[in-house]
This record gives C-alpha cells, structure tokens and sequence, in this order.
C-alpha cells in the first residue's frame, strides 16, 4: 500500500536544493563577494570569492565562533571572569581601552568584540580560552579546515596588520560565508550581541556603537561583523534574515565604507527578491512491521532538510510521500522506509529520505509462542 500526500506548502524557510548561482553581474564594488543561504549553505552569487585577501576584524567571526562553541560546551560560562594581561591591554586599532589586571565577565567581552570590534577583548578571550593568542590561532586555524575554509590561514584572533607575518594574514569571501553560516545557524545567541546599536559596559560608563550601520538600517539584519585596515581596505560579513530566510553576504577589499554596506545591501536585497526557503511538511506515518515487539514503526523525514528554490515556484510547489507498505522486525533507528519528493510542477526538486524513527526489535521465538498462546486464550 502507496501512501500519498500532496499539499501546497505556503510557509517558506531555508535548506537544501542545489541551486547554482545565477550568472548575474550586480558589479559590487569590492575585490571580491559572495551571498550564502545560511540554512543549505548554497551560494547566490559570487563574484572572485576564492581569492585569498586580508579580511581585517572579520577575522573576529571566526574568534566569535571558537568563544561561542567554548561556551555551549559548558567549557566556560556567561558570567565567568576574564582578566586582561599586559599583551591584550597592548593591542591597538579598535578596543575598549581595557588596563591590564581589569576584569570583564565573558558577556561583556564578547558584547564588546561584537559591537565595537575591540581588539583588546579579542585577545583577552583568546588567552581566556587557550592560554595565549598563539594558542588560540592554531585552534582557528584547525577550526577552518574543519570547516573546509581551504583559502585560510590565521595569524592573530583581531585582524590587526601589526606583527612581521601580519602579510600571511588571509582568507576568502567564500570562506568568511562559512564561518559566518557556522556561527549563525549553530550559535544564534550571539545575534543578542551582533544586533545591538548601542549599549554600554563597566556599569554604563563606556559607550558602545556597532561599527554595522546595517544592524540599524537594513530590515531584518541580524550582524555580523565589520573590518577595515590600510592593506585589507573595507570589509563585511553582513546577515539579515526575512520570512524566515537567513542571508548572508561577505564583500572584501572595498574602498569606502559606503561601498561595503552599499554592496551587501545590494546582495541582501537581491537574494531576498530572488529566492524563497520552503520547509517540508509530513505528518508522522505509521508502517506496520512484520514480527516485531511493535507492530508499527513511524516513518520521519531524515535531518532537518528543507529547499531553497526561485520564488517565482513558490506557487507551485508540492510534496509527496512515497513509502514502504510494511516491513519485516528488525527494524533499526534511522532505516530507510520511503522517499519525500518536493516538486514544482513535474520537477522534483528535492528528494528527502523518510527513516524510521525509532528501532524494532524482532520478536523471539518465545515471545512469537507467547502472542499464540494468548490469541488461543483469548478465541471464542
């Protein structure tokens, strides 16, 4: 027995078709730019997005990352305190003026890297977590290629270009995508930060300001982080999220302030117009099982799988589940049971395996004796 469902999905969300990027020509202005799908990680647009460039204080999502994993870990906590030392206190460029021996909890330091960019609290984090800023860039490093950021290489945790291999410095838009889709779909409590206009550390006597106009007045920006510096020019990882679709956009190497927001809101702009997120919609179906200790196993949809689609399909769109009519005991948590297809139209868009939710066991001999029994107990 085929059992059919077929509805017109009308909520939009994230993930994951394959989509390629539209070969338009949106001419930002900056050396190099990417837009990434924060749900399916699917790239939009790009624009040179391999090309290994100085990223300036962008560098901090990938310090943010390693600070947010450490904290969800249970490894360090919120309130926990954090104490500068002579090299944080040293660091120049952005900061928040921290004197050495000061203490900050970690909200507040992290509050200050996300807002203000602060060099000094950057490094004060990454001494925190790893013992020294050496330390702690070779975690950021390993964490990359983890990640498959294969254009990088870290030198500092700040994106300062001080220090003689301060030229080694690199990394990518597409990369900077990656890191940035990691800390927002993994770690979204650092939106309460990355969100912020303005707001105020040592008990309301040092004021910050986002260095991310967008954050102010771009419609649904959620962060993420900004970057500049003689040799890395004006950068941005800039993440806003609308109808349930989360966007990110990266510009590097633009030579005005103005450029990198115009750029990214541009590229915002574009994939918010252009594309739509639909999230699959099943009910729970029960399949009966063949001599197991249940007599039915529930047929889910496998991982959190969603489409990213043109939006002029959004209309169309339907899905239909296809699955076993039954299945013999056992049956073993996460087996394939049948197929979800998501179409526009005759075309399939994405097929989404069904699995079973739970295992079932198969009965054993004595407990198939057992069930005969009872039925001849119970016969009329």
């Amino acid at each position: 027995m085929k059992k059919v469902l077929s509805v017109a999905l009308m909520v939009l969300l994230l993930a994951g078709l394959c989509l390629p990027a539209k070969a338009v020509d949106m001419n930002i202005p900056a050396k190099s730019a990417l837009l990434m799908d924060v749900a399916t990680g699917q790239i939009l647009y790009e624009q040179n997005a391999h090309e290994a460039l100085a990223p300036a204080s962008v560098t901090k999502v990938m310090t943010m990352l390693l600070i947010m994993e450490a904290i969800d870990s249970g490894r360090i906590n919120w309130d926990d305190s954090v104490t500068t030392s002579e090299s944080a206190a040293a660091k120049g460029g952005s900061q928040v003026y921290l004197k050495v021996g000061e203490t900050m909890s970690v909200a507040e330091m992290v509050k200050c890297i996300a807002v203000s960019s602060a060099n000094d609290c950057a490094c004060a984090m990454a001494e925190h977590l790893a013992g020294s800023e050496a330390a702690f860039v070779q975690q950021m490093n390993q964490r990359a290629k983890e990640l498959g950021m294969n254009d990088t290489n870290f030198v500092n945790c700040t994106g300062l270009d001080d220090g003689a291999d301060a030229k080694d410095h690199k990394t990518s838009a597409c990369d900077i995508a990656l890191m940035s889709r990691e800390l927002l779909k993994k770690h979204p409590d650092i939106k309460k930060y990355t969100t912020i206009w303005m707001d105020t550390v040592r008990n309301g006597a040092f004021g910050l300001s986002n260095t991310n106009k967008l954050v102010r007045f771009y419609q649904g920006a959620t962060g993420l982080k900004t970057g500049f510096t003689a040799n890395a020019g004006y950068c941005l990882s800039a993440s806003a999220s609308r109808e349930d679709m989360e966007l990110v956009a990266v510009v590097m190497g633009c030579e005005s302030s103005k450029d990198r927001f115009a750029a990214c809101k541009s590229l915002l702009d574009y994939g918010f117009a252009t594309y739509a997120l639909i999230t699959p919609q099943t009910e729970k179906t029960e399949i009966p099982v063949n001599l197991g200790v249940k007599d039915t196993v529930v047929a889910v949809p496998s991982g959190e799988d969603a489409v990213l689609i043109d939006k002029a399909q959004k209309s169309g769109v339907t899905q239909q589940a296809e699955m076993l009519p039954e299945v013999a005991a056992p049956v073993s948590k996460g087996q394939r049971l049948g197929t979800l297809y998501i179409r526009s139209g005759e075309q399939v868009l994405k097929e989404i395996p069904l699995v079973a939710e739970d295992g079932v066991e198969k009965l054993t001999f004595f407990q198939m004796w057992a069930q005969v029994l009872r039925k001849l107990v119970m016969a009329p």
